[in-house]
Order: structure tokens, then C-alpha cells, then sequence
């Protein structure tokens, strides 16, 4: 029987946008009818995961604002979230891959959060089809994964700064997006973008869940952590919007939000 984490790694390689989703699919489905043991391997820092040629890489303040009232301004807003949307995929993967040394539960958790990255990515790439473009085609950055590869050395920092800090940072920003798009006549990338802000909420709940539970095991008090690693990683950079009620519901104490809501920009 392989190992799943053999086959997140193989995933997390794979390069293929179209074999990476199906994989991640497939993936799912052989965990939960029970073909994959938990069998530890080694596990290797990963510079780069497997990604297509294309979006070319530049510094974030290299890209280009484009106005939502053309046609390649709206393409151009979509491809950047997709490009979130696969790097989650990754980053999902990468949990399940690299803590080996937490419960079956958290793989689970990580690798549905995986199928539903993937799902995503799939939604926004049929939207961008309606532009006439695909992934790939505009420019992006690369930070996402970058705070990735900065948190390989423990589980509790990745539960806090990616999908607590980075991935919960979209909740914060979606709802305005959607107000845009439906203010040009977007309803179908509204549509798609409520899809991808309800399943957020989850993906959020399940790093505030590990999160918790890591500082139960370790005798650390949540919040105080929390602010600490937002400190020591990100200067404690974190700016307002917040969309508290969507925080809430994906399990952010009333400490927690009401220090984010004394947060000013």
C-alpha cells in the first residue's frame, strides 16, 4: 500500500494544471477509501512546487492595476485570483505532506481542502475561457508560496500565517470584489467568487481548528501566540478591512477580533 504522503508530494510536483487537479481528485478519493497508509518518508524543504512555464513570476510591484471596465481588466482580476487558487492547492498539499507527524484527521482536513482549491481553479479558469484567456497569461507573484517555504520548520507557524493570516485575508477582500463585478453586470464571476468565499470560511476553520489544537498540545495560549508569530513573521502587518463576521464563523475568538478590529490602517 502507498503511502499518502508519497502521493502529495507527487502531486505537489506535478507541473500539468490539468493532471494536477484530476490528481488532487483522485488523491481525495484513495485516502478515504482507505488505499493510502500513513507511512512516514522523508521530508524535503520545497523551493518551488510543480507549476507550468507560465505565469511568468515578477515582484508584486511589478504588476499592473487594471481597471474592472474593460474586458482585460476583469480577465486580468480573475487570473490573479486563480493564481491564488492554484497556489492554495499547493500549500494544502504541502500541510498534508510535510507535518507527518500529525493525526489522519489533519490529512484528511488538507487534502479536501486540496479538492476544493482545485475545484476553484477549474471555476475561474471557465471564466477566464470566456475572455479568452487562460492561467498563464498575465503576470503574477509568487509571495504565497514563498511564506509557504518560510514556515516549513513547524506546523503551528504554518496554521497561523497562512491559512489564518494570508488565506483569511480573502475573506476580507472578496465581498468588495463581488460589489465591483456586480456593479459591471459580472454576475457569473459573482457567482463564482460566493462559491469561493463560502468554502474560504471552511479552509480558514480548519487552520483556526489545528491552530488551536497545536496550542493546547504545546500549553501555549492561543492569542498570545497568535499576535506573537504575526509579529515576529509579519512585523504585524496586518491591515484593516477585516470582515469580522466571516472570521467569526471560521472560528476567530472575540480576543482575536476585537484585536483586529483596534488594528488601524
Amino acid at each position: 500500500m502507498q503511502s499518502v504522503y508519497q502521493r502529495c508530494y507527487d502531486v505537489l510536483m506535478h507541473s500539468d494544471i490539468e493532471r494536477k487537479a484530476s490528481d488532487v481528485f483522485q488523491l481525495l478519493n484513495d485516502w478515504r477509501e482507505g488505499k493510502l497508509n500513513q507511512s512516514a518518508l522523508p521530508v524535503v524543504a520545497i523551493v518551488q512546487p510543480g507549476r507550468p512555464d507560465k505565469p511568468v513570476l515578477v515582484h508584486p510591484k511589478a504588476l499592473k492595476a487594471r481597471g474592472l471596465g474593460s474586458a482585460d481588466g476583469r480577465a486580468s482580476l480573475l487570473h490573479a485570483i486563480a493564481h491564488i487558487e492554484f497556489n492554495a492547492i499547493n500549500l494544502a498539499l504541502d500541510a498534508a505532506y510535510r507535518f507527518q507527524e500529525m493525526p489522519a484527521q489533519f490529512v484528511d482536513d488538507w487534502l479536501r481542502v486540496a479538492a476544493e482549491e482545485a475545484y476553484h481553479f477549474q471555476l475561474l479558469r471557465e471564466q477566464l475561457a470566456r475572455y479568452g484567456y487562460d492561467y498563464g497569461d498575465f503576470p503574477a507573484h509568487n509571495g504565497l508560496w514563498e511564506t509557504t517555504h518560510e514556515t516549513d520548520f513547524d506546523v503551528l507557524a504554518r496554521m497561523a500565517l497562512v491559512p489564518r493570516t494570508l488565506e483569511a485575508r480573502g475573506l476580507d477582500v472578496t465581498p468588495e470584489m463581488m460589489r465591483k463585478l456586480r456593479a459591471v453586470g459580472e454576475t457569473q464571476a459573482v457567482s463564482v467568487l460566493h462559491i469561493l468565499l463560502r468554502d474560504e470560511v471552511g479552509h480558514v476553520a480548519v487552520g483556526t481548528y489545528w491552530f488551536s489544537w497545536l496550542c493546547k498540545q504545546r500549553g501555549l495560549d492561543r492569542f498570545d501566540t497568535f499576535k506573537s508569530l504575526i509579529g515576529l513573521h509579519l512585523k504585524g502587518s496586518l491591515k484593516p478591512p477585516f470582515n469580522i463576521e466571516a472570521r467569526r464563523e471560521a472560528g476567530f475568538s472575540e480576543e482575536e477580533l476585537a484585536w483586529l478590529q483596534a488594528i488601524k490602517s
